[in-house]
């Protein structure tokens, strides 16, 4: 098929651009051509390349056109936040495609009640981010269960992968979180540490948008979680961690009016978001409709990420 990718340069696209050149798609990738993908690919040299500034586009009532004109097979968008924005390029590509698929976020639930927590539970998210994206998920899957609209929705965990910081133990993205573990340095986590996150790594999502295309008669007009098998306590990442760099973890704990006073607003900030959350979401709906297992364990999928760092000098052994 003919593919047009919005994002195509991010975290996921970075990956998914390559398998789906692989696979044998004709590509066209979207992107406002500021960055590079976060590893090489001789895949990107058989790819149309477009650049759009969406925002501006979308301000003016032209992006919606721009993407239909490009005459995608399917339309695969990693980066649309505004309802508004969904609305207007679902319209213009009414008709015109055989397949959209949106990437989401499990920030469209709220803290997990039940877990894991499986597609179909209540949406209630605590953000203004999850708010809007389960806003969107909510548009989509209306259409197309009212009006045919093939739409797919990819909801990612905490995405990972080497060429950028992932959620750390204390919950947020400081870097520095990760040298103190390889330092045997003190590291005090918020509350007892019994919080969770769940990470994935982007190529498992890439391969779950890869899998949700190639079985449209399963995916449209469903969602599906895309994270590791299992969420991790603040805690056991930490001990984790540490044991990669042959230390043992010296935790201590805070209630969290403490902890946040001994870290910069915008960690506080971040970290507040994960732990209030505390995901932990179900994969068996993608792997019961689509067959799809994630290849990466969720502390797999972080070693490489940290490697990474270690590699680059952002962490020093």
């Amino acid at each position: 098929m003919r593919v047009v990718v919005i994002g195509a340069s991010g975290h996921i696209g970075t990956y998914l651009v390559p398998r789906l050149v692989d696979a044998g798609h004709d590509v066209v990738a979207v992107s406002r051509g500021k960055r590079e993908p976060y590893t090489p690919h001789g895949a990107w040299r058989r790819v149309t390349a477009v650049s759009a500034d969406r925002d501006a586009e979308d301000a003016d009532g032209t992006f919606g056109r721009r993407i239909a004109d490009l005459e995608g097979d399917a339309v695969i968008d990693l980066i649309c936040f505004e309802e508004a924005s969904a609305r207007h390029l679902a319209e213009a590509l009414t008709g015109r495609v055989r397949h959209f698929l949106h990437c989401g976020t499990i920030w469209t639930h709220g803290p997990s009640a039940r877990v894991p927590t499986t597609e179909d539970r209540p949406k209630r998210p605590l953000g203004e981010y999850g708010r809007r994206k389960a806003a969107i998920e909510a548009y989509l899957l209306e259409r197309a269960h009212r009006d045919g609209f093939p739409a797919t929705i990819v909801h990612p965990g905490h995405i990972t992968g080497p060429g950028w910081v992932p959620v750390n133990p204390a919950g947020n993205v400081n870097p520095a979180v990760f040298q103190t573990l390889a330092d045997g340095e003190e590291l005090a986590l918020p509350n007892f540490g019994m919080e969770t996150v769940q990470h994935v790594h982007a190529d498992d999502v890439a391969r779950l948008f890869m899998d949700a295309l190639a079985t449209p008669s399963a995916s449209v007009g469903e969602s599906f979680h895309s994270v590791a098998a299992g969420a991790l306590t603040l805690r056991g990442y930490a001990e984790a961690v540490a044991g990669w760099f042959g230390r043992e973890a010296r935790l201590t704990y805070l209630p969290w009016e403490q902890w946040r006073a001994t870290v910069s607003e915008e960690d506080a900030a971040v970290t507040y978001d994960h732990i209030m959350y505390s995901p932990h979401c179900s994969m068996a709906k993608a792997e019961r409709l689509l067959g799809h297992r994630p290849r990466y364990e969720a502390l797999e999928a972080i070693e490489e990420a940290v490697d990474r760092l270690v590699r680059m000098g952002t962490i020093t052994v």
